[in-house]
């Protein structure tokens, strides 16, 4: 779908973005990029940017999820990242000037913010504390990406899954606080490429999870009904 101005929330309006890096901006500059940026909207399953294409500029989570991911030889989607609202998304590239190492793909319908590379570039330049922001995020990210890494390498299928539903749980719901009662709303292939496995194994191994009264599922909602089990079978504090 095509960008459009949104009159109605303002950047410093937007809490989840503002307090994590617009905070720093002056009235002046705040308006301009309020001015500038658009707002766009694309449906559940639509492209956000491809793997392979230039970057011109990056794009801030207002509404929705997003997936990060590669496509692997064997055809199925490597989940490297699940994106919620106030997060951005095309850092990497845009920093280091290269293409997109990964495909962007809505999980729902979602809203994103684009500010444009000329636009960034200016902010960094002009606020050091922007900038730092930034390389904070950057590096908890890498912090994350190393970690996954390792789980998927190292730890059994049944505590990845545990992990990844309460990492999936906290980062959408510190974002999303609203919800009366927290849930997950994945798709099993979703989940499974995230931890990479099969389908199969991610139904069988929640159907077993829900027999143990830890979750419960309604479709593809997923409710944490016993953190600490949950976390224990983890063998991770959160």
């Amino acid at each position: 779908m095509g960008p459009r101005k949104d009159k109605e929330t303002q950047c410093e309006l937007c809490h989840q973005a503002y307090h994590k890096f617009f905070i720093c901006l002056d009235r002046a500059d705040m308006q301009y990029l309020n001015s500038e940026r658009e707002v766009r909207l694309y449906r559940k399953g639509q492209y956000i940017f491809e793997e392979g294409h230039k970057t011109h500029g990056i794009f801030c989570i207002k509404e929705g999820q997003v997936k990060l991911y590669k496509n692997g030889f064997d055809g199925r989607e490597h989940i490297t990242r699940i994106a919620f609202p106030g997060d951005f998304i095309g850092m990497r590239a845009l920093l280091s000037g290269r293409d997109y190492s990964v495909n962007a793909t809505a999980m729902e319908d979602t809203t994103a913010c684009f500010i444009s590379k000329a636009d960034f570039f200016q902010l960094m330049i002009k606020y050091p504390d922007f900038s730092r922001r930034l390389m904070v995020v950057l590096t908890q990210l890498l912090a994350e990406a190393e970690a996954r890494l390792i789980s998927i390498a190292h730890r059994p299928l049944k505590e990845r899954l545990a992990e990844s539903l309460l990492f999936l749980h906290n980062s959408f719901h510190n974002t999303s606080p609203s919800f009366p009662i927290p849930y997950l709303n994945l798709t099993r292939t979703d989940l499974a490429n995230i931890i990479g496995t099969t389908p199969e194994t991610v139904i069988r191994m929640l159907s077993a999870l829900k027999e143990e009264r830890v979750i419960s599922i309604k479709g593809r909602k997923i409710y944490i009904l016993d953190r600490p089990r949950l976390e224990f079978i983890a063998n991770a504090k959160y």
